[in-house]
């Protein structure tokens, strides 16, 4: 029996398989952040085509965290008739729908939001966009920002949460070295640069109750001189771990690397012992964790994912770019199938989210129905 296509649960939530849709900036959403018809449609697409998990682009919890435009929104209860429409449209294709919920940080939007981003430490421009120290209390409301958008999500129906400390963005900021440079408790040795990351988990937590399943993105490492290493990765899964998270999803690269050391590496991926961006640090965490792990990255061929299910190198797989092409490789995998997706990653896709058509493959147009950006995948 396929290991990929048997039904499996992370914190109580009953999935049909163990097939993941990685977050991805749909470039879809209205203006203010509301989920468009379009949207919603795309989100039952990826539901109807057997994926088992559909973990939403990522949300922005407050005006100052939105990152680009045509973004989702989850930060005012204004969002929630729209989110609530989505949760609904994946339930009725038989799927689970988890929403992502982030804050850019650095890469906050200031021309979208009127006001500066804010990150960890101040930036100059020189190593990331120009933003400012958070102080204190900017720290407190993002911690109430992640809470609430939580709830939010969960009086919206969706089936868990999933916090965004990858890529670059706020949190995955606070964790790295290369970006945070603070001297208080929030900077420093791993400890401290994870507090802000746990703080949001218990918060978060606190909000939607002891059975509702949270997940969370974490960068294996990032790929830039001085940023996080994959040793630090372990010991802040393990602090989520202790701390009680249902999930951990394992990307890599931040926005600033640039090439194949980005959070979205090009490039063909001709043979099987070419994929997997992140193998070696999912064996490591594997070794040293029980917390389930979502592996995303560089995953094209049915045999592959069964492979690193099959070996414990993974408990769950996790796709994105490939879907942008084919919208139906979930379903036609799991109905005999299984040939390589066609997905290049060449990101081409990106071209006609960035100019407002939303996810299309420019390669095949078939792709207009699935896709994104900001996956690693």
């Amino acid at each position: 029996m396929s290991k990929l296509f048997s039904p499996a649960v992370i914190g109580g939530m009953a999935l049909r398989n163990r097939t993941v849709r990685s977050a991805t900036w749909e470039g879809m959403a209205a203006d203010d952040g509301a989920a468009t018809p379009e949207l919603i449609d795309l989100m039952a697409s990826l539901a109807r085509n057997d994926v088992g998990l559909v973990i939403t682009g990522h949300a922005f919890v407050s005006s100052e965290g939105q990152a680009g435009p045509w973004q989702l929104g989850v930060h005012d209860d204004s969002m929630l008739e729209g989110l609530t429409a989505m949760a609904g449209a994946v339930h009725a294709q038989g799927g689970r729908i988890a929403l992502q919920i982030a804050h850019a940080g650095c890469y906050g939007a200031h021309e979208l939001s009127g006001q500066e981003a804010m990150g960890p430490s101040a930036m100059d421009g020189s190593k990331a966009p120009v933003c400012h120290a958070m102080t204190a209390a900017d720290i407190r409301r993002v911690v109430e920002a992640f809470a609430a958008a939580a709830l939010r999500a969960k009086k919206a129906g969706f089936d868990a949460v999933q916090i965004h400390a990858a890529h670059g963005y706020l949190l995955s900021e606070f964790l790295s070295p290369y970006f945070n440079q603070r001297t208080d408790e929030y900077g420093g040795p791993v400890e401290n640069r994870a507090k802000l990351v746990l703080e949001v988990l218990q918060a978060v937590r606190k909000a939607v109750g002891p059975d509702y399943p949270v997940l969370i993105k974490l960068n294996s490492e990032d790929f830039v001189e001085g940023g996080v290493t994959v040793e630090d990765m372990l010991k802040v899964a393990e602090r989520l771990q202790q701390a009680g998270i249902d999930a951990v999803e394992m990307s890599g690269g931040t926005i600033y690397a640039s090439g194949d050391m980005s959070s979205l590496r090009p490039g063909r991926l001709d043979t099987p012992d070419t994929e997997v961006f992140y193998r070696k640090a999912a064996e490591l965490f594997k070794q040293r964790l029980t917390v389930p792990l979502i592996l995303v990255g560089g995953i094209l061929s049915y045999e592959v994912a069964e492979t690193l299910l099959t070996e414990g190198t993974a408990d769950f797989i996790a796709l994105c770019r490939s879907l942008i092409r084919e919208p139906d490789l979930i379903r036609r995998w799991h109905r005999g199938d299984r040939s390589k997706a066609r997905c290049l990653l060449c990101n081409g896709c990106l071209g006609p989210i960035m100019q407002g058509r939303g996810p299309l493959c420019i390669l095949d147009n078939r792709g207009s129905d699935t896709g994104g950006k900001d996956s690693g995948a």
